[in-house]
């Protein structure tokens, strides 16, 4: 696998310990600082206001990334590298949707910083609260009166190059390069093979993303695991396979595959070749969702796909 240069469960009470003033933290909550992810196309200021404000009445600070603070103008933040970000936050929130969550998450990786999602726009299925309940969520937080869902990443490896993603990996035929022909092996044994438009690797969170457009079924984040689909699949074997944890998944590029681009949460990450071996890791509790009891994952689920009430069908 030749990298592109320059790439980058279940709910339990939050356990992080408090940051003391020592460490450049001065808040008299559970939060001493705060940290923004931020949706570049979309309009921040407001909801940024609503933050600084909320923080300069508890002497909490507030970060954000060096350029993401000059380029949206968001007054009263500390500008930061990334690395710095989720080390020194007790929480960091993401703006934007759930493409702005799964950043979030991945600037939180390292430290494991609790992330709490607010809607700007399109409903996710990650996002936890809406802008007007925003100051009331991190008074919640701050209180201690929330818990943090567990969510399973998973790492990618390959010839010296590594990736984290949680939603997916996916193997992606090159136009003009041929198919996606890929052999899975699990525990060691040659088990099925896939000629399709791509092959997808998905957690239980990103099972409602490349995953679900493709035909692949929704799975529970509390589950553990790893989701295969295949995409346009050619191939007489086209179903979606559910490994457990304990599993080995590793994904030969065949001999007859074209040359594929693998991606990472959607994030061109490096481009493989015929013969090379993609070893796959479940990594459990990559992330820490903020979960304030308001809705449960299939509540999201129901709204952002939006099914049928039963009691609306039955009233028809």
């Amino acid at each position: 696998m030749e990298a592109i240069p320059g790439t980058p469960g279940s709910s339990e009470p939050y356990d992080r310990p408090r940051a003391t003033q020592e460490e450049g933290k001065e808040g008299v909550g559970v939060i001493g600082a705060v940290g923004l992810v931020l949706h570049p196309g979309r309009r921040c200021a407001p909801v940024v206001d609503t933050i600084t404000g909320w923080a300069r009445e508890r002497g909490v600070t507030v970060l954000g990334l060096d350029h993401e603070v000059v380029a949206l103008e968001c007054h009263g933040v500390a500008g930061t590298d990334a690395a710095t970000l989720g080390a020194r936050a007790d929480v960091l929130i993401s703006l934007g949707g759930d493409g702005t969550m799964l950043r979030a998450m991945r600037l939180a990786y390292d430290a494991r910083t609790p992330v709490l999602g607010v809607n700007l726009g399109r409903l996710g299925f990650l996002a936890e609260v809406d802008v007007p309940e925003l100051a009331e969520a991190l008074s919640a937080i701050d209180e201690n009166r929330f818990t943090v869902e567990a969510r399973s990443g998973l790492l990618a490896s390959s010839a010296g190059c590594s990736a984290v993603a949680f939603n997916d990996i996916a193997l992606v035929r090159v136009p003009g390069h041929g198919m996606s022909n890929v052999q899975l092996h699990v525990d060691g044994q040659p088990f099925v093979r896939y000629s399709a438009d791509a092959v997808v690797v998905a957690t239980p969170t990103g099972s409602t993303a490349y995953s679900f457009s493709a035909g692949g079924p929704i799975v529970s984040p509390r589950a553990e695991g790893l989701l295969v689909t295949p995409v346009a699949p050619h191939s007489a074997f086209n179903r979606a396979l559910f490994l457990s944890t304990g599993e080995k998944l590793v994904l030969e590029v065949l001999r007859s595959s074209g040359e594929l681009a693998v991606e990472a949460d959607g994030r061109l990450i490096a481009h493989t070749h015929p013969g090379d071996l993609i070893d796959t890791t479940v990594v459990s509790a990559a992330a820490r969702v903020i979960r304030l009891g308001r809705t449960t994952f299939y509540q999201r689920a129901q709204r952002r796909l939006r099914l049928t009430n039963p009691l609306e069908a039955d009233a028809d």
